[in-house]
């Protein structure tokens, strides 16, 4: 049988161009929802020049003020636009804020690099190597010290200069999206986790499921890190249980319109994409149960589309908890009480 384990949601952080912040407010209360139904994981996409969150780790530090137990990922910050050493630092105070609860997602990529020219840093070349920056990031976040004499700083004594704030166990939480049979591989030679999306480059003539499912072998073949290799893959999940009317014909004609693209392989890449799983929860739990990329040590991300309303989102992911993911094994994270609240709870409990 199969089972999934580990949960999470990705959220695109989408608003409506004349009210960013009620969007990201609305983002914010989901991952709320999702801790409180149990999911161990969310993330939130980092994308640019669209009505999404363009700043995951500006998110995040919001989120670890307003979530207590669940994960919080970024998926996936893309490195071409930025400074690796700065980067880290910015990882490095999100991951303080979240005691510990924070996974780095990074990729290799520039998206709109065309576009962002005469915005960006004038001093960037497109023939630098992506993964160059990936070693210097790791670099960095693994305590870079620089060789020198201790720093004279303007607030007390010297120091020794290290990456600040330094989080020696960060540096095993970071996933690399890995779409491709290179970064795949790279991941695993350095011991990172990969994250997948729900598009794969195509192997040979396979569909998008056995694609996927090869580079995943592959990783798991050349895995080289301690303890053993993660892999979080996406999946669009639009269960129809409890929609409403209008709900149900928004999620088909969503699923319908994206159909064609999922014929064959996209571009010169050939990009694989998957179907979108619509349907009965007996549906989608049959889908997923055939899904080759799940073997028990798989974790699921459920990828929520753009633009929907909050309403969808919320029943979407309700649905998913309650009657797909139980038939899979999965487990909700346990509820805990945080130590500042505790004696509070022990108050009431005793009903003083």
């Amino acid at each position: 049988m199969t089972t999934i384990n580990k949960v999470g949601i990705i959220s695109p952080g989408s608003y409506a161009a004349d009210n960013p912040r009620q969007g990201l407010e609305d983002t914010l209360e989901l991952f709320q929802l999702a801790e409180e139904l149990g999911y161990q994981a969310a993330g939130i996409r980092q994308r640019h020049l669209e009505h999404g969150s363009s700043s995951a780790l500006t998110f995040l530090a919001a989120a670890t003020q307003r979530t207590e137990r669940i994960r919080l990922e970024s998926n996936v910050v893309p490195l071409g636009y930025e400074n690796p050493f700065r980067l880290a630092e910015d990882f490095a105070t999100v991951a303080a804020l979240a005691g510990g609860r924070l996974t780095v997602g990074i990729s290799t990529s520039a998206p709109h690099s065309d576009l962002l020219r005469e915005v960006s840093r004038p001093d960037t070349s497109p023939y630098t190597d992506p993964y160059e920056l990936i070693e210097r990031f790791l670099k960095a976040i693994s305590g870079y010290e620089p060789d020198s004499q201790p720093l004279a700083t303007p607030y007390g004594a010297a120091h020794r200069p290290i990456i600040s704030p330094y989080l020696p166990d960060l540096i095993h939480d970071v996933w690399l999206g890995a779409g491709s049979d290179r970064s795949a591989v790279w991941a695993a030679q350095h011991g990172l986790a990969i994250s997948l999306g729900n598009l794969t480059n195509a192997v040979g003539d396979k569909g998008f499921e056995e694609s996927q499912k090869a580079r995943i072998d592959l990783y798991r073949s050349e895995y080289q890190g301690e303890g053993s290799p993660r892999v979080a893959v996406e999946r669009v999940l639009l269960p129809l249980d409890s929609a409403s009317s209008h709900q149900r014909e928004h999620y088909k004609e969503f699923a319908a319109e994206r159909l064609p693209r999922t014929a064959k392989p996209q571009g010169e890449r050939r990009t694989a994409i998957q179907s979108d799983l619509l349907g009965s929860s007996e549906e989608i739990i049959d889908r997923l149960a055939g899904d080759p990329s799940f073997d028990g040590e798989t974790e699921l991300r459920i990828s929520l589309p753009y633009a929907f309303e909050r309403a969808e989102y919320e029943q979407i992911i309700g649905d998913i908890a309650e009657h797909i993911l139980p038939a899979l094994g999965w487990s909700p994270l346990e509820a805990t009480i945080p130590s500042g609240k505790q004696r509070t709870h022990d108050l009431e409990v005793a009903g003083v």
